[in-house]
Parts: structure tokens; sequence; C-alpha cells
């Protein structure tokens, strides 16, 4: 298939019958006769399914009968259009991807513990997460915040506990990565205050916020303002970003959660595509010029089980990234046409049966990321499925990482598997049904639209039943779950957060309440609040200067549902 020309003037996507990879080339009588006189002569496996976990059918073997290739159209060179190859010339010969492992649980002072653990056993990023309460916009003395501070990640109220998680480690040497969606302005707007504490300007602070509040609506749920006064928050992020952090990446537009809640390979990358589209198409309305922002644009994939599928997605993804910025949207540097992306492998895939064998997992996702060309990545460690990790899991996921860098030969030469027939069979079927869903999604009336009609929702609950009826039938093997089971489990030392660290965190709040400025913290919310009424007005200013007053993150967002409300969707079921 390679890139499909975009049509300006009817705004549709125009198919070369030579390109499409539904009609194949025919078959060689070398190959038919192959089939017909070896193969068949032998019985195929019964019981199993031989199509990819997105259900794409596999023949037994690919010839160039099967895949017409072009070169230049499909393939390119790496750090040239359309990307297929890689986004940098010399890729890991240049420089290996960032090793980003995620890290966050209880109050900042222990997360701090941990990453300098981290950054001393040679991880060369930091990635926040943070728990539950923190993701909803409340603060850690809210009610409906009992029992869930710092448990999946670490609570930060204010800028005070932003300053304790970073304190010690240089900002101006360090790229950061926070996984944070409806409240990422505040966080942000904290982050680069600590960097003002410690005299690094925001043109140097490097790093990434996830703020993809599509893939929230449409996947894991953690949005709380509707999705119109959400859309503009974002764009008022990639606008001061544009300006004032021209190194920071403001939006992190992530098909990883899209996967984790039972997409298939083809749903994720159509999905995650359609909503970054949306984001350049929000940022343009607003006036912003597209190369202006687009560089700083960045991707988050998951790296799933199946091998070939995962290498292709990614090749796929920086195919029509490119075509589009390019030949729709009209960006003139090839800058904006490279999609950068972080890769996480799939928690999903993680089992609490014989979780040991999740380092097997693991591996081989790791691996897929790797030969598909990612930027930066988190290895998943064995115990996830049980808990927060271990520090003991913790240095073996990352020890993967390395050992696939260092020791294993696959980082030698770029895209060892590009002109694979079957890899781009793969990568042309998956670009194939990206678009097939971009059309779809285009007749809702865009991604906003056809969240409100749960048209994604749907889309991946029928996706997640049927793999899960393949389970069940032992179509797909899982091992330990489905078969090779064995009796009883071992006892797993798992981490535990302290339950008296909560109390501390709530006390902790409750101090910085009665030492701050009250009449300073008043005012900021009142501004707060009077720009959020007018949609003309950029919130990231009135956000640094509550950020500097010690507002918290609870009471920003408070400001902001008492202006926009918040969101409930219709189930579906």
């Amino acid at each position: 298939m390679g890139s499909a020309p975009y049509n300006k003037e009817s705004g549709c996507w125009e198919y070369d019958p030579l390109m499409a990879t539904t009609e194949e080339p025919g078959k060689s009588a070398g190959s038919e006769r192959w089939k017909a006189s070896s193969y068949d002569a032998i019985p195929e496996r019964r019981g199993e399914l031989f199509s990819t976990m997105s259900g794409i059918e596999n023949d037994p073997l690919y010839t160039a009968d099967d895949v017409a290739v072009d070169h230049d159209r499909d393939l390119g060179y790496p750090g040239a259009f359309p990307f297929t190859r890689g986004v940098y010339p010399s890729m890991y010969r240049g420089r290996l991807w960032t090793m980003r492992q995620f890290a966050g649980f209880g109050t900042a002072a222990e997360t701090n513990e941990r990453f300098r653990y981290l950054l001393e056993h040679g991880q060369t990023g930091l990635s926040t997460a943070f728990d539950m309460p923190t993701l909803m916009g409340y603060d850690s003395d809210n009610p409906r915040s009992l029992g869930e501070v710092g448990r999946e990640g670490v609570a930060i109220d204010s800028l005070a506990d932003m300053e304790t998680l970073f304190a010690g480690i240089p900002l101006g040497e360090v790229s950061t990565s926070m996984t944070i969606n409806s409240p990422a302005a505040i966080l942000l707007a904290y982050y680069a205050c600590v960097g003002e504490e410690q005299g690094v300007s925001r043109d140097k602070l490097r790093g990434t916020i996830q703020t993809d509040i599509l893939k929230e609506y449409i996947a894991q749920k953690e949005y709380i303002f509707p999705p119109e006064p959400s859309m503009r928050l974002v764009t008022d992020m990639v606008e001061f970003c544009s300006t004032e952090m021209p190194l920071w990446h403001p939006i992190s537009i992530s098909g990883y959660h899209i996967r984790e809640a039972g997409s298939t390979a083809a749903q994720e990358l159509a999905f995650t595509l359609a909503d970054g589209f949306t984001y350049v198409e929000w940022a343009l309305e607003r006036g912003l010029d597209i190369d202006d922002f687009a560089p700083r644009l960045s991707f988050f994939f998951n790296a799933h089980l199946d091998f070939f599928e995962e290498i292709a997605k990614y090749r796929a993804a920086r195919r029509i990234w490119a075509t589009l910025m390019r030949d729709k949207y009209g960006a003139k540097d090839p800058k904006s046409w490279l999609m950068r992306f972080h890769t996480q492998t799939a928690g999903v895939s993680l089992t609490a049966q014989q979780p040991e064998v999740n380092v097997v997992r693991t591996a081989i996702e790791a691996l897929a990321g790797v030969l598909g060309g990612t930027q930066s990545m988190h290895t998943n460690s064995w115990d996830e499925a049980l808990a927060l990790p271990t520090e003991d899991a913790v240095r073996i996921a990352l020890r993967t990482q390395q050992v696939i860098a260092h020791e294993t030969g696959v980082v030698n030469t770029i895209d060892p598997l590009g002109g694979s027939y079957y890899v781009e069979h793969l990568t042309n079927e998956l670009e194939r049904q990206a678009y097939e869903y971009f059309d779809r999604i285009e007749q809702f009336g865009g991604v906003v639209a056809a969240i409100k009609q749960n048209f994604f929702q749907a889309e991946i609950a029928d996706a997640a039943f049927q793999y899960q009826r393949e389970v069940e039938s032992e179509q797909r093997v899982i091992v330990g779950v489905n078969r090779y089971q064995t009796e009883g489990q071992p006892e797993v030392e798992i981490h535990r957060v302290d339950p008296v660290l909560e109390t501390e965190q709530i006390a902790r709040v409750g101090e910085l309440r009665g030492r701050r400025d009250s009449a300073a913290v008043e005012a900021a919310l009142a501004r707060l609040k009077e720009d959020a009424a007018h949609e003309d007005r950029n919130l990231m200013g009135p956000i640094m200067d509550a950020s500097r007053a010690y507002v918290t993150m609870g009471e920003m967002c408070d400001a902001l549902r008492e202006v926009w409300g918040t969101w409930r969707e219709t189930p579906v079921f």
C-alpha cells in the first residue's frame, strides 16, 4: 500500500489499486507447487489460531509474489521521508534509546529515593507515575482520596511536593516524563517552577508530559472536565510550550492505554493517530504555525507479544504520520513529519500465575520495540501483576534493556527486518486498516464527536471480548494460565506501601495551607476562574502564578470544575 496520496480538494484518500494490499499480486508457479506438494502434505496443528492478535490472517509463507514493495515510496532511508525505517539517519548506531523506568509511590520523598536509585543503576531518564487522587485532581486530604494516597504512584498536592520530588536532581541535566492527563497543565507548571528555583530557565527543561486527554475518554477514563474545555487546556499547553519551553514535549499521544483496554494493534494505531491529528487541528484553529509546535509532539505505544505485528505497527505509524503531516496539514519542516515515540511493554500481558515467566514476555516485547525503532522505553517488572514493583524487579527490567542494547547485536544495523516479505505485508495491512478507521471516524464528525457517540469504546469492547473468547477456548495460549499450569503458587515478596505515608501526606497538606499567604491564594484562584470563563485566554499564566502561591492541585481543579463542570460518559455494554 505504501503512502496513500491525499487529495486536498476532495478531502479524501485516493487508493492506487497497485498499492492496495487487498488484491495480492498472485502466486508464482513455484510457490503454488511448493504448497501443493510439500506444505499441504503435512497437516497443520489444530485448535490454535495462526492469525495475529489483531486478527490479521497469516499465510504460511510470504514471497516476492505476495508483497510488492516500492523502495522509495514505501521504505526510503532512515531519517528520510516517509521514515518507515526510522526517524534518525544513524538510529542506535548514533545514540541508544532513552531507558526510562516508570517510578512513583508513596510520598515525594520516597519516590525521590527511587529516582536516585534508578539513576545510579544506569537509567538515562526519569518517568513519573502519580497516584489516583493526583490523576483525578483531588488533594490527599479530600475524602474521595481515602485509601488511595500514594498507592499506585506518588502523591503530588502542591509545588512543595514537586520540590521534594526533584530535590538533588538537576533538572537541566535530566529528561523527565510525567504520566498525567487532565491536571497536566498544573503538574507542568509545578515542574517549571522547580526549574526556576534551581536556576534552570524554561527553554532548557527537557522532557514529556502525557496530556493526552482524548485517550482518557476513549480508554483509561481518568478525565475530569468535558471534552471541549479539556481540549482547550491541552491547546493552551501546546501554545505555551512552543514559545516558552521549546525542548519540552507538551503531549505524548498515547496508544498504550487504548491497547491495555483491550484494543487490537490496528485499533491502537488508528485511534492514536486520529487523536494526534485532532490535537494538530485544534492548534491550527488557535492560529499556531504547524512547524512551530508539531516537532514537539510525541507518541507513546504499547509493545505487546505478537512480535512481528508490533514491529509493523511502529513502521506503519511513522509512514502515516509523515504523509498526513506533509500532504494534509501542510507542514514544511521535515522535523514536523517525524513521529518520535516512547514504548512500554504490555502490562496487560503480565500474569499473576507463574509471574517469573513475565521476564521472558517483557524481553520479547522490548526487543520488538527496539526493532521497531523506538526513541525511549520502559520495561515492566515481572511482579507488576501482583503489586508495585520491588527494587530487585525494577533492576532486572532495566537490565533487560541493557542486554538488548549491548549484547544482542540488534542495534548494529538499522531496521534489520525492513524488506522482509512478511513484515512489509503486515506494515501495509495495518496501514490500510488505519485509513479505513480514519474514514469511519470522519463519518461521525471527528474524534470528539465519535467519543460522545461511544464509537471507540464499543470497538475496543468488541475486540476485548473476541480476544477473551479465544483465550477461554484455548485458541490463544497463555502460558501458565490456560496451558502449562502448575499446582500452587510460590510465595512472592511484593512491594507494599506503608499506610502511615497517607497520614503523613495529609498532615503535610494541612501544614502547607496553614503557612502560605491566604490572600495570594484567593487572588490566584479568582484570576484562574476569571480567565477560564474566557475562551480567548491562555490559562498557563494564571496556573503558573497559582503554583508559585502554593495553591494546591485540588484547589485549582475545583476552580475549573466550578467553571466548566465535569464529564460523565454513557456506558457501553
